[in-house]
């Protein structure tokens, strides 16, 4: 992790701890109510121990992701061999995910937390995949859609269908019934 830190090393109990209490809070008052002041609370540590070892909250939870103490394979990519019916069902739950208040907040403070630390936009990319990358999953699909020949731009496929759902974070834009259809549609085609 490439957080900036001063002051003296970190007890691994006490980070554990700190990173229990963040993700535990998250879940029950969501981002806005969450508040350093009650993850210091909740891990039995001092406010100033947070801030030595992390800038933020957003900070905090991007560690959170990147240890897997957030969203633990509860998005990863199915694969039942129909991609269309998979990518369907892993929009519909990251839409569901950004619906909750918890996890719109959440995936808000990670695209922030991102922009300071490439890690943890990899890590933020990679916990959208699942444990098999989109672009792979693709790419193992090719054939089965218009848009997937086997010299289809996997990357790009994937790069497009995680954008929209990180626009669609940022913009707080409500989701939609259908709004997977569409997307899929215009990324895959008919």
């Amino acid at each position: 992790m490439a957080f900036a830190r001063s002051g003296p090393v970190r007890s691994e109990a006490a980070r554990r701890s700190i990173l229990q209490a963040a993700a535990e809070l998250l879940a029950e008052r969501g981002y806005e109510s969450l508040a350093i002041e009650q993850i210091a609370a909740r891990a039995g540590v001092g406010k100033q121990t947070i801030y030595r070892w992390w800038p933020s909250k957003g900070a905090i939870l991007a560690e959170c992701l990147l240890e897997g103490t957030m969203l633990d394979g509860r998005l990863d990519l199915p694969d039942t061999g129909d991609i269309r019916a998979d990518l369907r069902d892993w929009l519909g739950r990251i839409f569901a995910l950004l619906e909750r208040p918890e996890g719109e907040g959440l995936l808000r403070a990670l695209i922030a937390a991102a922009a300071d630390n490439a890690e943890v936009g990899r890590r933020l990319r990679d916990s959208l995949s699942g444990s098999e990358s989109v672009s792979g999953r693709l790419a193992r699909a090719a054939g089965t859609a218009p848009n997937l020949t086997p010299v289809a731009p996997f990357e790009e496929i994937a790069e497009a269908l995680i954008g929209a759902v990180l626009l669609r974070a940022l913009s707080r834009t409500p989701v939609e019934p259908g709004d997977a259809d569409r997307l899929l549609d215009a990324i895959l085609g008919r």
